[in-house]
């Protein structure tokens, strides 16, 4: 019998990396260059947020038209200024992330996407410089939408034209750091894995009950058993 198919969809900031700063500092470098505002992020939530709510939300808190064009010309500002600062913080990939990920790349019935609030083009210039990008088929991102709740949808409607059949609720997973995400999870009616690794702790995300919760990716036989369930055969103790 074929087992049936498994949607993961994969936060990334907080959940796979951290950019050590560089996105924040790509933000302030884009207020700065674009609008000659010198920008402290004081009062803007960044954590589960979307690129393109938070174009809104910084162009607001100047009296800035929070216009389509406006909010368009920081990001694009901001995109960049991302480039340049990868590789002057220091970020990494959080831990257990690559050795969970290979596991699951190399089993047939899963597919690998990212429900992020990124950018497109953010989150490939931050994942292929940790050498993560091609771990994942495609996305759902802030270009798609402005309120991350939204995001789903379009993952779910991505995988299925992708593959040729419907992932139902029960079958999609969505993983991530914050609050948010375990929101995202819920609009669809997916599982929830929140993950204590980004600003939020254990207890903290406990408070908003995901369907699984971990400290980290660590112990990948636990996370494989989490993700696949009795879809786990053949891998071995610690993945």
């Amino acid at each position: 019998m074929q087992t049936e198919r498994r949607l993961l969809l994969f936060d990334i900031d907080g959940t796979l990396l951290t950019s050590g700063g560089a996105g924040e500092w790509a933000l302030k470098d884009a207020m700065l260059g674009r609008f000659g505002v010198e920008e402290d992020l004081k009062g803007i939530i960044l954590a589960g947020a979307t690129d393109a709510k938070i174009a809104r939300e910084l162009l607001e808190k100047h009296g800035l038209e929070a216009s389509a064009e406006n909010a368009g010309a920081l990001l694009d500002e901001y995109l960049q200024h991302l480039a340049g600062r990868m590789s002057r913080h220091e970020g990494r990939l959080l831990p257990g992330i690559v050795p969970v990920l290979e596991a699951l790349q190399s089993r047939p019935e899963v597919v690998l996407a990212l429900l992020t609030g990124n950018l497109t083009r953010g989150a490939e210039i931050k994942l292929t410089h940790y050498g993560v990008w091609n771990f994942f088929e495609f996305g759902a991102f802030a270009d798609d939408h402005h309120d991350r709740n939204e995001l789903g949808k379009f993952a779910q409607a991505r995988a299925s034209e992708r593959h040729g059949v419907e992932f139902p609720a029960d079958r999609i997973y969505v993983i991530g750091d914050t609050p948010r995400d375990i929101e995202c999870g819920r609009a669809i009616g997916a599982k929830t894995v929140a993950i204590a690794t980004g600003h939020y702790s254990l207890a903290e995300l406990a408070e908003h009950k995901p369907d699984h919760l971990f400290q980290d990716f660590s112990d990948t036989r636990l996370v494989l058993e989490c993700l696949l369930g009795d879809a786990l055969q053949g891998v071995p103790p610690n993945g």
